[in-house]
């Protein structure tokens, strides 16, 4: 077509610069290799605890944020870098626009990755979910980021193609929205070189952080994704995207819609209704672009279908576009109150999450890089028969995995809910239900290991194919330059698809309405998170945390409590009777950050406080079967060993009091003495009962801050354990 290019007949001439695509491949492949592997582990220790070694580090809490971020950021990061380095400079015709750049960013990614790998099992965390890492790999990320950004919108600014194809839409809204999710989310007031309180409190943190942690699903898992489908199934059926106008609409309502869907992640919650309601009426809005992205990807092999048999390539295609549908109708399904009821906190989410993550992510991955590696290295594939068996194997382990999750969700929920004909609890014992789903996580490791077992056979068929070829570095190309000079075919009529192809040739333009676009909901759910702090009931009765409890709370974070156990009652029957009083929006105030935690591997913590004796809460972190029989919780028998570090005590109350925790001025110089008087009266205690402990280790700490738990809301003070 005439408005496509310019008419300026002279050819640059110019290469593609494949290495940094085939660097971040092989990222793609170790990363893979030692995400998937961590998530084997853990997924192994929730029915064989004893499978950490008894080491402090490898125990669930501290590993599974490792898995999801090696996953998250490392396996799929690198995979939508590798894909958008080969993808963007052959939409542009134009190589990258500096190659010193496409190195800082390749080799500045792994070091985020290795940092993570390093830092998480070491207990050093923020305990927000997929934004654990600390402030200082925070910033390395946000400047990464940059380096990323300048690169990508250089590369755009001197294409040599008029037009921005459909892929490029979805990678400039991606760049534009995992930066504004990250720097708001990460405002956090450091106290030292690994440690920092979040910004937010409370209600105002969980607000914010879902806002990030849904939309990071959205805008990292999903939408650099859908620009990957537009470019390579298309490449890989050989035929064109189906409708031009339906990617329209599927790219401007998805990020319009995505961004406003976070709150539905905290429905019963003590987040304010009209925040809820929000987060549901547009998660269920956001079905339509979806699936308008999904038909558009399956229709694009209309007439296809004898090539999908033979083509394994569009097999993984294929079941990757289907597993985004099922995913983003299930998830809007999820948003529902009578649905999320049932399904939240339970293994249901995770079944859902793994979909996604799986089939999505997994397979489009795995697709892509059967059909780039081979293209990079001037062969064939290696071996067809071993990518249908990945295929297979890869496939019956997403069934394997996916519906006995579905299933123990399903069980967890009812068992929770059940009462007997008498008005009491059916399973009042949290304990009951874990053993109840074993064999169904058993069935889930399977599934597990057949996936990873595909992964392993295409690394070995891959690894084989590049020692056969040849690698084309630079790949040389030609195309006539844009000459600005040069009038263009105007574009005419007033249909609104053909306007849009005028903003399609303006990137600037087509810029600025991405960020109108993904801005206004944002602001629309942000901005009240600044007056909601002062909107909240506040409680008489809730103080700050005693300094004693304080460090106790950063221990239960360091250990990763919160990926196992929530802090949230909801407003149930079951769960008040099970717990007791649901969760008010007021007790919250002093949090930083919120523990309100997303799934109950374990029971809810909130009412926790004064439940059990001291002694008790000694045993069980010392080794939990000797109190609760069967217990499928690890032990934290290091606890009693290591001695509190009480050396940062002043600079966490100065922070606090800085984030708004009314400690009276001048308290930080006499928290210590505070804190020493609480410990000797617990670990006094302790001694009476026959326990040999000395004031000064970590376990204490830890016991007081769960003795604390929910007793503000009882009015008791949890250090003489009598009624204020």
């Amino acid at each position: 077509m005439s408005d496509l290019t310019s008419t300026n007949t002279s050819l640059d001439r110019f290469s593609y610069d494949n290495t940094i695509v085939r660097n971040f491949a092989y990222a793609v492949m170790l990363w893979g290799a030692v995400g998937m592997l961590v998530g084997l582990l853990i997924a192994a220790q929730i029915i064989i605890p004893s499978l950490n070694f008894n080491l402090q580090y490898t125990t669930f809490g501290r590993i599974r944020p490792l898995h999801t971020n090696a996953v998250i950021f490392a396996f799929v990061g690198n995979a939508i870098f590798m894909g958008l380095y080969y993808s963007l400079q052959r939409l542009c015709k134009a190589r990258m626009f500096s190659d010193l750049l496409s190195k800082v960013h390749f080799w500045g990614w792994q070091t985020i990755i290795v940092l993570a790998a390093v830092t998480l099992p070491l207990g050093i965390t923020s305990s927000k979910e997929y934004a654990e890492l600390e402030w200082p790999i925070d910033i390395l990320i946000a400047l990464i980021w940059v380096v990323f950004a300048i690169n990508m919108f250089g590369t755009i600014i001197k294409r040599r193609e008029r037009h921005m194809y459909v892929a490029i839409w979805f990678y400039i809204a991606t760049v534009i929205t995992v930066a504004v999710l990250h720097i708001f989310n990460s405002f956090e007031l450091p106290i030292s070189l690994i440690k920092s309180y979040s910004m937010y409190a409370g209600v105002q943190d969980a607000l914010v952080q879902w806002w990030y942690g849904h939309n990071a699903v959205a805008f990292f898992l999903t939408t650099p994704y859908l620009g990957l489908m537009y470019y390579f199934l298309p490449k890989a059926a050989e035929r064109p995207v189906y409708s031009y106008k339906l990617s329209i609409i599927h790219f401007w309502t998805l990020i319009f819609l995505y961004i406003w869907a976070g709150p539905h992640h905290l429905l019963y919650s003590a987040l304010p209704d009209w925040a809820q309601s929000l987060g549901t009426v547009f998660s269920i809005m956001l079905i339509a672009p979806s699936w308008g992205g999904m038909i558009n990807g399956l229709l694009t092999l209309r007439g296809s279908w004898d090539k999908v048999r033979d083509n394994v390539i569009l097999k993984f295609m294929v079941v990757a576009v289907t597993a985004y549908g099922m995913a983003t109708f299930e998830g809007p399904m999820l948003s529902l109150k009578n649905v999320n009821a049932i399904a939240h906190f339970t293994d249901w989410i995770v079944a859902h999450v793994h979909i996604g993550a799986l089939g999505w992510n997994g397979f489009l991955t795995f697709g892509i890089m059967y059909w780039l590696i081979p293209k990079m290295f001037n062969t064939q594939l290696y071996s067809k028969k071993i990518a249908n068996f990945h295929f297979w194997i890869g496939f019956v382990g997403i069934l394997f995995y996916a519906i006995p999750m579905y299933w123990s969700g399903l069980t967890q929920a009812l068992m929770w809910k059940q009462f007997t004909p008498d008005g009491v609890l059916q399973y009042p014992n949290f304990l009951e239900t874990l053993l109840q789903i074993k064999t169904m996580h058993m069935i889930r490791i399977t599934g597990g290991l057949f996936y990873y077992a595909g992964f392993i056979a295409m690394l070995y068929n891959l690894i084989k194919t590049i020692k056969q070829g040849s690698f084309i570095a630079e790949e040389s190309a030609e195309a006539p330059a844009i000459d600005k000079t040069v009038q263009f075919e105007p574009i005419k009529g007033y249909s609104l698809f053909k306007k849009h192809r005028l903003i399609e040739r303006r990137p600037v333009q087509f810029i600025i309405l991405a960020v109108i676009a993904v801005a206004i909901g944002g602001l629309i759910e942000i901005i009240p998170t600044y007056l909601i702090k002062s909107n909240i009931p506040t409680i008489a009765s809730v103080k700050p945390y005693t300094p004693l409890e304080l460090q106790g709370r950063d221990l239960y974070i360091r250990e990763g409590c919160v990926s196992c156990h929530s802090q949230l009652v909801r407003p149930f029957r079951s769960e008040t009777e099970r717990y007791g009083e649901y969760a008010k929006a007021g007790e919250f105030v002093y949090d930083h950050p919120f523990l309100w935690g997303s799934k109950r591997t374990g029971p809810d913590l909130l009412r926790e406080g004064l439940k059990y004796p001291n002694l008790w809460h000694y045993l069980h972190m010392d080794d939990p079967t000797s109190v609760s029989p069967g217990s499928l919780m690890p032990r934290f028998s290091w606890l009693k060993e290591q001695e509190l570090n009480i050396s940062n005590t002043e600079s966490k109350i100065n922070a606090m009091r800085t984030l708004g925790v009314p400690y009276e001025a001048g308290f930080e110089k006499t928290a210590n003495v505070e804190l020493q008087k609480q410990a000797d009266l617990l670990a006094k205690d302790l001694q009476k009962q026959g326990i040999d402990i000395t004031a000064d280790k970590e376990i204490i700490a830890l016991i007081a801050y769960l003795q604390r738990l929910g007793t503000d809301i009882k009015n008791i003070d949890p250090k003489t354990q009598i009624t204020k």
